[in-house]
């Protein structure tokens, strides 16, 4: 299978659901598309807390950390309006993602529904398949409307999603690029796929933790090249 992969005994041959975080997921870190958001948010943190731009980015930061997106932190502690804030922060330049035929021929060769499980909402997610060349490609965009804003990786946001759309976790596998967000899967019965950067990639807007690796039991795999990890599935 992927040379990335730590656990060959977790076949993947009884999923017939398949469920795709987007961003960093879907197309690669290095293409920075993220990074145009991250930017967007901070100027949004500052505007609404009026700090400056070193104790705004630090409080995003923490907000994204322990409440699963800034987005959920600053609706607990400044009750701002969603819509306004996914709107906002969602004007990007979608031109450095490019498209993908291998990765869209990947999925679409898989046996079963496909799904995007995302803490971003539809018209982003929409914006970013039509340059990777698959907006046609999934069943549908769970998005962070449809978990009435409470995000990955709560419960409550997964729960959600398994009764929206009929799924036995127990034959569904994740893919993210945020190991905890495949904590609550592994709970539940899911295989799981972490979607890393490469070992290298070092970004000055990306903390840490956000590029960590890790071993425990609730990540399943590991890869790189999720193209190649899809298509080198037995």
């Amino acid at each position: 299978m992927n040379d990335l992969t730590p656990n060959l005994v977790r076949s993947l041959s009884h999923v017939t659901d398949w469920v795709f975080d987007l961003d960093n997921t879907l197309y690669p870190r290095s293409c920075n598309l993220f990074a145009q958001i991250d930017v967007l948010i901070t100027n949004y943190v500052m505007e609404v807390t009026q700090l400056e731009f070193a104790a705004a980015r630090e409080l995003q930061k923490g907000y994204y950390r322990d409440y699963g997106t800034t987005l959920n932190g600053l609706m607990q502690r400044h009750k701002i309006d969603p819509d306004h804030f996914l709107n906002t922060v969602h004007a990007i330049d979608y031109a450095p993602v490019d498209p993908h035929p291998d990765l869209v021929e990947a999925i679409r060769a898989l046996p079963g529904r496909k799904f995007i499980l995302t803490n971003g909402d539809t018209g982003h997610a929409r914006s970013v398949l039509r340059r990777l060349g698959g907006d046609e490609l999934f069943e549908h965009v769970h998005d962070i409307r449809a978990m009435t804003f409470v995000p990955k990786p709560h419960r409550q946001a997964y729960d959600g999603f398994f009764s929206a759309h009929g799924i036995d976790p127990t034959r569904a596998v994740m893919f993210d690029d945020l190991e905890k967000n495949l904590v609550v899967p592994h709970e539940v019965g899911m295989g799981t796929v972490h979607v890393v950067a490469a070992a290298d990639f070092v970004h000055e807007q990306v903390d840490a933790w956000e590029l960590g690796r890790a071993s425990g039991p609730h990540v399943h795999h590991v890869t790189e090249d999720l193209a190649r990890f899809l298509r080198e599935l037995p």
